[in-house]
């Protein structure tokens, strides 16, 4: 604990410092949420502190796939305002306590998308809205403004009306954002405060949301409905209750403090108390300005690329959204299991995107984050306590089990390998272990018994078991660095079970039958989605290289460095047709290179394994020019919860862990002229570019700490030293930089 107090202490020393000696400071106006609102982006709208637990915005009619966050960029309904919201997901949840300003007659009626009349919800207009990451801001055609911030657990509104109309505000806790209400609760407890619960049942199995909504001016009663029944009674528990609050007076300004808590009113008033006592709506938007900033200013970035900056700054932004706390002020929330848990001297999280955030976005943690990895770890640990596995996709109390693989894996044996030491190894091994081994766990099974997974038996099977070997190859080197040998060299085996689908003669990833066959009418470009398919989100061709683990062992597979290479030179120029039942997911396609989706990030940063830095230089510029823009659809595909902007914070850097687990970052080309990373310890890591322009994209050579460095690669330990590490670059590739056998990234300590 007293280590992770100093690592934090650091970080923000050396923050401190920089806030004092620049001129430019707040960051948070380069941040545009609205980027990634449109297309496939699914991005949250609203008001946040960094990882918050409220998450406070407006809420469109759920209409499907690109709703998952509950705002699209393309609607111009807002039902109200809600507490709590996914990023980027390709599948929805949440949007609990909505809460909707409205004038005129009394009512209860959400309104339909094409019909509005005698509801609560509004027209509004882009042009109206105000967004950044502390602030929303909107006015609607109802004639009413809507202001919000927040703090962790607590949300602030402050409404406008038009004078001299009968004011209004309806809490909805039927609605929710593609969930089902099981159990609802609401009750005025005195003349400013109404209390009450949400227990709804979407993609979580269940998930229990208790709040306080106190406010400021008299409420002068509270009429309580089923659905949009009236119910004369002092409170009403059901599936489908609403309120509308009527106030003394009808004032034409009203303020809403709202608190949450998983665990129960009490908690959430306490929550109300500890965070937001007062009614100062301009200090909570100032302090959680100065919370973002103090994120966003753990890289600074050196460009004149207005367009640049705002990218970038959003992509960061975006990496600090998910996971969220989940935990009260006293340390209590409610597990897996359903019974109250403690967190005593660490903090809970949750909403972990592991099948899509152990790419990347968990290893820019441990640069960026060290002071929460620990606490990241924990949670983790605390979910295997609660329900005998780690997480598969945890979501605020209740595991998903979406996605393949054991994902959680990767991530710790990650933490354990470069030195994070806040958490009980031992334990955590153990976890590990027993979630791989957990026979009960999607097609473990066979894994065991066998050694691979057969397509006859179990659908995306050939996926599930290349991710299992990622996860198997971290827990190896883990085990070995705690001496545990047996452990180690059973796991290390696991982790390049990879080889039993790789069909050399195809030189194709191949799904295989139980009897050991191959399977024979097989199409690599082919996708089925929704479980049916061999593959998860993807194709054979893309999963042919889905080996971050060990990239060595598929070169050689494939025919050595000058085969593998044009077998991936071919993957960016193939056309193929992917079907009628390929997944939306398949996007931001170069070829069948799909960087709008996951299983592909890695990909273009696999040529420095076989001698060829150049051709990652030039993928990575493409990629980071074209599939990433200051617009509303400037995200190629799903965010997922900070994987797809921690791809562009990582690679505008000039570097990316391909190997979840090994803490080597393989060179690619880096976006800006400086950039400077703040450090524990008030160290810092200074990245520079000299002569980096739109076309001098190739790294000619590289210096760190003013020494000639040859390898097209760089640890993590040498990061975290602090120093300066420098590219000259060019406008044609340097062909001889890192393809020297000596100086290539290596999959092994």
């Amino acid at each position: 604990m007293r280590k992770r107090l100093l690592k934090s202490i650091g970080v923000l020393t050396t923050l401190f410092l920089w806030a004092c000696s620049s001129d430019e400071n707040d960051l948070v106006q380069y941040v545009d949420p609205f980027i990634g609102s449109g297309y496939h982006g699914h991005v949250f709208v609203g008001a946040s502190v960094p990882f918050g637990a409220v998450q406070v915005g407006p809420q469109n009619i759920f209409k499907g796939w690109d709703w998952c966050s509950g705002y699209h960029y393309s609607d111009s309904i807002v039902l109200g305002f809600s507490h709590t919201h996914l990023s980027g997901t390709g599948c929805s949840d949440l949007g609990d306590v909505l809460v909707t300003p409205f004038v005129g007659e009394m009512r209860t009626r959400r309104g339909e998308q094409d019909n509005i009349d005698n509801s609560c919800a509004s027209y509004y207009k882009h042009e109206n809205e105000q967004v950044s990451p502390d602030y929303y801001s909107v006015w609607m055609d109802n004639g009413i403004r809507a202001e919000l911030t927040a703090s962790e657990r607590v949300a602030m509104h402050r409404y406008t009306y038009p004078k001299g109309e009968q004011t209004y505000v309806l809490v909805n806790l039927k609605e929710g954002n593609g969930d089902r209400s099981l159990d609802t609760y609401l009750k005025q407890i005195d003349t400013h405060t109404v209390v009450g619960y949400r227990i709804s049942r979407g993609w979580s199995p269940e998930h229990k949301v208790y709040f306080v909504l106190k406010s400021k001016e008299p409420i002068k009663e509270l009429h309580l409905y089923h659905d949009d029944v009236p119910a004369a009674l002092d409170s009403l528990k059901g599936r489908e209750v609403k309120g509308v609050i009527v106030f003394e007076d009808s004032p034409d300004k009203v303020m809403l403090k709202v608190a949450i808590s998983s665990v129960s009113i009490e908690n959430a008033m306490a929550n109300l108390e500890q965070e937001i006592p007062h009614w100062d709506f301009e200090k909570v938007r100032n302090m959680s300005r100065k919370k973002w900033n103090r994120e966003l200013q753990k890289i600074r970035i050196e460009t004149d690329d207005i367009h640049k900056k705002r990218t970038f700054y959003t992509a960061l932004y975006h990496t600090c959204i998910a996971p969220t706390l989940y935990a009260d002020w006293n340390g209590e929330f409610t597990g897996t299991n359903r019974q109250v848990w403690k967190a005593t001297d660490w903090i809970n999280y949750s909403t972990f995107s592991l099948w899509d955030t152990y790419r990347t976005l968990n290893p820019l943690f441990t640069i960026i984050q060290p002071e929460r990895v620990d606490d990241i770890v924990n949670s983790m640990l605390s979910i295997f306590d609660q329900q005998g596995k780690l997480p598969i996709w945890s979501l605020v109390g209740g595991e998903t089990n979406c996605m393949p693989g054991y994902s959680a894996i990767p991530i710790i044996a990650d933490a354990y390998l470069k030195g994070f030491s806040g958490f009980d190894a031992e334990r955590a091994l153990n976890a590990c272990v027993k979630s791989a081994t957990n026979r009960r766990q999607n097609a473990v099974s066979y894994v065991l018994d066998n050694g691979f997974i057969p397509c006859d038996k179990v659908g995306e099977a050939t996926s599930v078991a290349m991710e299992y070997a990622v996860g198997d190859w971290g827990v190896g080197l883990m085990a070995a660095k705690m001496g545990k040998t047996d452990v180690a060299d059973t796991f290390s085996r696991r982790g390049q079970y990879y080889r039993f689908y790789i069909d050399t003669v195809t030189q194709y990833v191949r799904p295989k039958n139980a009897d050991g066959s191959w399977l024979a009418q097989y199409d690599p470009f082919n996708s089925v989605h929704g479980g049916q398919g061999y593959f998860c989100e993807g194709t054979g061709w893309q999963y042919t290289f889905f080996v971050p683990q060990h990239p060595e062992g598929l070169i050689s597979l494939l025919g050595g460095d000058q085969q593998f290479s044009l077998k991936l030179d071919s993957l960016f120029t193939v056309e193929g047709d992917m079907g009628p039942q390929a997944s939306n997911d398949i996007s931001g396609l170069i070829g069948q290179y799909a960087h709008g989706n996951e299983p592909s990030h890695h990909v273009v940063y696999l040529y420095p394994y076989a001698g060829q830095q150049w051709k990652t230089a030039e993928k990575v510029r493409y990629i980071q020019d074209e599939f990433y823009t200051d617009k509303p659809d400037g995200i190629i595909g799903n965010e997922d919860c900070g994987q797809m902007s921690a791809w562009h914070v990582m690679s505008a850097l000039g570097f990316y862990q391909v190997n979840p687990s090994n803490g080597v970052f393989v060179f690619g080309s880096p976006l800006f002229t400086k950039a400077t990373v703040a450090l524990p310890e008030g160290k810092t890591f200074v990245i520079e570019a000299e002569n980096n322009s739109k076309e001098n994209i190739y790294i000619q050579s590289a210096q760190l700490n003013g020494q000639p460095y040859d390898q097209s690669f760089i640890r993590y330990a040498d990061i975290m030293q602090g120093g300066t590490l420098k590219f000259i670059m060019g406008d044609k590739p340097n062909m001889a930089f890192g393809s020297a056998p000596e100086n290539r990234p290596k999959s092994l300590p």
